[in-house]
């Protein structure tokens, strides 16, 4: 059995598990920020992703490169993949890139795969951890050309390509697909393995290799907002207002016919 070739998308996002008090809201600039002393964090699917191609390459040797896109990336963040198990970390890293869309997303990522000279797999998690679009997975297949598999609870090598358990509305099901082939993995894989102090020291030793839009060779007008598909007109935090109304009365019978005439009188029965 060939050893596989590796790509795994990951994404820093802002930390899901902050308070909901510490998010902040800047309507001018349609971005949510936290306070600086708490970390990002790798999206939670990207992590399963992650560790979906690590168990791939447990069981049958290979290559594992991380790709990350952002700006201000944090090193000792994104660096934990190295720390796992990864191989390489990319990472496509510009105030260029910033505010891109799910396609300008994935357009970069193409890119990077193509310069890495290709691979035999993609893995994406099943969506990212911030906008919970599901769509950059998707976009890289649609892009390359090539199948796509989605919501993979269980990745396993054979012979020309992979086995994946696919979680489906009632169950899961197990198919058998070629490669290249693009997989995007849901939680029910498992949480991603702690690092041990060897592979934390050799994360130290290692260097992310950081590509900018004119190493990809990308137009500035292909990424971040300028290469962006979707607009974003307005970012709020929804107010939730609630109003308690007693229905009384002399007694309990006439309490409960006063309810039941206020529901018909509100058409909720």
């Amino acid at each position: 059995m060939p050893e596989l070739r590796m790509v795994v998308c990951c994404k820093q996002v802002l930390d899901p598990e902050a308070s909901p008090t510490a998010f902040k809201i800047d309507p001018a600039t349609k971005r949510m920020t936290l306070p600086s002393d708490i970390k990002p964090v790798i999206g939670q699917y990207d992590e399963f992703a992650l560790e979906a191609a690590l168990r791939v390459k447990d069981a049958a040797g290979g290559k594992v490169s991380v790709v990350s896109l952002g700006s201000k990336l944090v090193r000792d963040v994104i660096k934990k993949t190295l720390a796992v198990g990864g191989d390489e970390l990319i990472l496509l890293e510009d105030p260029a890139f910033e505010d891109s869309d799910s396609w300008a997303t994935a357009a970069a990522l193409v890119k990077a795969i193509q310069k890495l000279g290709g691979c035999d797999v993609v893995f994406c998690g099943r969506q990212s951890s911030d906008w919970d679009a599901g769509q950059v997975g998707p976009g890289i297949a649609e892009l390359m050309g090539w199948p796509l598999v989605t919501l993979a609870r269980k990745v396993q090598p054979v012979e020309g390509g992979l086995r994946i358990e696919q979680v489906i509305p009632d169950g899961y099901q197990v198919i058998e697909v070629p490669t290249p082939v693009v997989v995007t993995v849901t939680s029910e894989l498992g949480n991603l393995r702690y690092a041990v102090l060897k592979g934390i020291m050799a994360a130290a030793r290692k260097q992310p290799v950081v590509w900018t839009p004119a190493d990809l060779g990308l137009e500035p007008s292909m990424v971040g907002a300028a290469g962006r598909k979707l607009r974003l007109n307005r970012l709020f935090q929804p107010v939730k207002e609630a109003r308690c109304e007693m229905v009384v009365g002399e007694t309990p019978s006439e309490a409960g016919a006063n309810l039941a005439q206020r529901l018909r009188d509100a058409k909720v029965i």
